[in-house]
């Protein structure tokens, strides 16, 4: 009997081991124990903070590089563009790459080629030398991006879990655009502006240590399933579409737009970008091969839709981001480290957004959520654009402004990719995150363009003077300047226009709209 009871005894014991070992390597909705979850979700999402963090430190920094390079004003921004160029323009053509032959190796390829790149950007000495690696820079993270995200919808099941990962990833994105700023200020700031780009560089080499070791390989079984799915004649059209749109609106408003080949370079792009999309629906339509992208999904009216939201919160909230950082630089006459701790309160308060923005998922409905964001993006703006007297504090008007561009950034961004995740299948996941950041990008950029065309007729009407002479070589205007005070706030009057255009289109597209974060 004792020893029938001892066996007993023993059974119950090992198990209670067994579900304690299940308890902790396979908690319900997880694919594997919660630490490497965890680490995997902080590990992709490091692509997408690390990308717009890059950005922004550009931005902050860009006096000093156009001092130390000898690059004149007019062509600073190629600093930036550079980068925003080859980084949206190969999106799409990655994506599918990831999606055919894993997105963990070119996650990993991806953030190699970043780390080495950025080591060697501060040693190039001349102007056209260090745009073309800016621009390398670009074409590895446009690796990064998509796979982050196509490696989060194939690990995680729909629920409560992927709603977390996919919140905590889409708050790198805006989170990064955020710490841009006192990353660029502080090292600038305490050490030299090399820091910038080799930390930066030591950042992205943990990514790729983490990654290696921690994304999980992809089931041997589903590696050749797609190896002869790559559409390159559809990826040379889109890639070579979005190269010429993109450089176009970069280079409208520094050489002018009535310069002929601006508008015709943007034909050609048009032009382009509609032979990609009749190619694909050919392939589709034909079955001949796998086409880049399925024309189909757009005739789903919420995809299309929530796809323009994309581009127009994108570009209503990085003019705010730039414009503001404008304001307080070129205006109010501030310091980078002044400038810098002006924007601490948006990473603060994006942290607490992004927490809190994952619970709301799979509770509130998904037009809710997104007619918020999209409100608070736009009274951020309102309130840098409305007449307060200049020398009103901080924290009366800026410090508000920021905080809700931030809500707006972490609520938004993270419906938006959980909703394009859900509606693709499993193996355009990698793609669908590479068409949204291609969106937002094209958003950007076309918004940039767009803003700064704004912002110099108005400066030419307030000084009496032809377009053309503002903004010249050599020349800026001094702070507290009318003129340049009413330049500015007209820039965040387009911002605001633009995120009320996207109220707009989800209250009639996504009028009656679930729940995002939900099973189904």
């Amino acid at each position: 009997m004792k020893e029938k009871e001892l066996d007993s005894e023993l059974e119950r014991e090992l198990s209670v081991k067994d579900e304690e070992n299940i308890a902790v390597s396979e908690v319900p909705g997880l694919p594997f124990s919660r630490a490497r979850c965890i680490a995997l979700v902080i590990t992709v999402t490091g692509a997408a903070f690390l990308n717009t963090l890059g950005v922004q430190a550009a931005v902050i920094i860009l006096p000093t590089l156009s001092q130390v390079l000898h690059i004149p004003d007019s062509r600073t921004q190629w600093i930036v563009s550079s980068y925003n160029l080859t980084f949206g323009c190969f999106l799409l053509l990655w994506g599918r790459l990831a999606d055919v032959y894993g997105k963990r190796l070119i996650f990993l390829w991806g953030s190699v080629w970043v780390t080495v790149t950025s080591l060697i950007v501060p040693f190039i000495p001349n102007e056209i030398g260090f745009d073309i690696f800016r621009g390398l820079q670009g074409l590895g993270s446009a690796a990064m991006v998509p796979t982050a995200i196509g490696i989060l919808g194939v690990t995680f099941p729909p629920g409560k879990v992927k709603n977390y990962a996919f919140s905590t990833y889409a708050a790198g994105a805006p989170l990064g655009a955020v710490f841009g700023n006192i990353f660029g200020g502080v090292l600038t700031q305490y050490l030299r502006w090399e820091w910038v780009f080799w930390i930066y560089a030591i950042l992205t080499a943990l990514v790729t240590v983490a990654g290696y070791f921690i994304i999980p390989l992809p089931p041997l079984e589903s590696e050749p399933k797609l190896k002869n799915a790559v559409d390159w004649i559809g990826g040379t059209l889109i890639t070579l579409g979005l190269i010429a749109l993109l450089f176009a609106l970069s280079e409208g408003n520094v050489v002018g737009w009535s310069t002929p080949w601006v508008p015709t370079l943007i034909v050609v792009s048009i032009l382009l970008i509609a032979a990609f999309a009749f190619w694909q629906h050919y392939l589709e339509e034909k079955g001949i091969r796998r086409p880049l992208m399925k024309i189909s999904i757009f005739k789903n009216a919420r995809f299309s839709a929530a796809n323009v939201i994309m581009l127009l919160f994108f570009s209503s909230f990085n003019n705010f981001l730039i414009y503001t950082t404008y304001w307080f630089q070129d205006f109010q006459g501030l310091s980078v480290i002044q400038t810098t701790i002006r924007f601490i309160p948006t990473g603060v308060s994006g942290v607490m957004v992004a927490f809190v923005t994952a619970h709301l998922l799979a509770r509130i409905k998904g037009s809710i959520i997104l007619t918020f964001g999209l409100t608070c993006v736009s009274i951020s703006s309102i309130l840098m654009a409305i007449p307060i007297p200049v020398h009103t504090t901080y924290w009366a008007y800026a410090f508000p402004a920021m905080i809700l561009s931030v809500c707006g950034a972490d609520t938004l961004f993270p419906t938006l990719t959980l909703f394009v995740a859900k509606s693709l299948p499993v193996e355009d996941q990698a793609l669908g995150g590479a068409l949204i950041n291609s969106v937002g990008q094209v958003g950007r950029a076309i918004g940039l363009a767009l803003a700064t065309a704004i912002q110099t007729a108005v400066i030419a009407k307030e000084r009496g003077v032809k377009v053309e002479m503002v903004g010249g070589e050599g020349e800026s205007l001094p702070p507290w300047d009318d003129a340049l005070k009413t330049g500015l706030k007209s820039t965040f009057w387009f911002s605001a226009a633009i995120s009320f255009a996207g109220l707009a289109i989800v209250g009639v597209f996504f009028r009656g709209a679930g729940k995002v974060g939900g099973r189904h």
